[in-house]
């Protein structure tokens, strides 16, 4: 279940949120430059990564912040742009820009705090943006709980693609991040799941004020849960439909 859109335009050209995009894919095409060796990687995430053991020893805080912008690979970095451009244009434009950086990072450095809480002698390097895109995720649930997200549906020969209501979609992700965290190891690497939904829960927080200053539920009396605005209207796919 990937989503792959929202029908909710943003009405201000979301500059950091593409600036954020640029940047985090600068970065990897640097470290892939850069780390061409298996010592120069680990180097690489020995001085940027957030390593939980070295933040126990009161050693590199700055990486809680530089963590942020490492990826794995391409897929971890193609998975969190794709999360951060759809949720994140309409955050920053309800939040304005700089206060979505801010929002943007300090998501970003509490998620990996969380990840730290569960394992504060770990030495497995922490990296990517999950941790600031679910606190973005989690002010999405708190201000458009019905704006609807398409979703890619695959299942071995049948695919598809659904709207259904953001609570659902978002939901089911923060679900599957305390589930998993709860009973997938990953002491010796893996996915961050703490991260996961410590942001989420963060980013939903860190949104409350907002989401007064709107009217808390009033707001969502008047909007009905969906966007205060008209909802994008996609054509209807081109793809064939094969007949039984």
């Amino acid at each position: 279940m990937i989503p792959i859109r929202d029908h909710n335009p943003s009405e201000r050209t979301p500059y950091v949120t593409i600036t954020l995009i640029v940047l985090n894919v600068a970065i990897f095409l640097w470290g892939l430059a850069f780390a061409q060796t298996d010592q120069a990687l680990g180097q690489l995430y020995y001085d940027y990564a957030m390593i939980p053991l070295r933040l126990s020893n009161g050693e590199n805080y700055p990486a809680l912040v530089t963590s942020i912008f490492l990826h794995g690979g391409f897929m971890h970095l193609a998975g969190n742009m794709l999360f951060l451009w759809i949720f994140g244009d309409n955050m920053e434009d309800e939040m304005g820009h700089i206060p979505f950086l801010v929002f943007y990072l300090a998501c970003g450095v509490l998620a990996s705090l969380a990840q730290f809480g569960t394992d504060p002698l770990s030495a497995v390097p922490t990296i990517g943006a999950s941790g600031a895109i679910a606190g973005v995720m989690g002010a999405y649930l708190l201000l458009f709980p019905k704006a609807r997200v398409d979703i890619f549906i695959f299942f071995i020969i049948f695919f598809r693609i659904i709207p259904i209501p953001a609570w659902i979609m978002l939901g089911l992700w923060f679900a599957l991040q305390l589930f998993n965290g709860f009973n997938v190891d990953s002491s010796g690497g893996g996915v961050a799941y703490w991260a996961h939904a410590g942001g989420f829960i963060i980013g939903f927080l860190g949104a409350l004020p907002l989401w007064l200053k709107r009217g808390g539920k009033g707001f969502w009396v008047r909007t009905e849960g969906h966007p205060p605005h008209p909802e994008t209207v996609y054509k209807r796919s081109n793809v064939p439909l094969v007949r039984r």
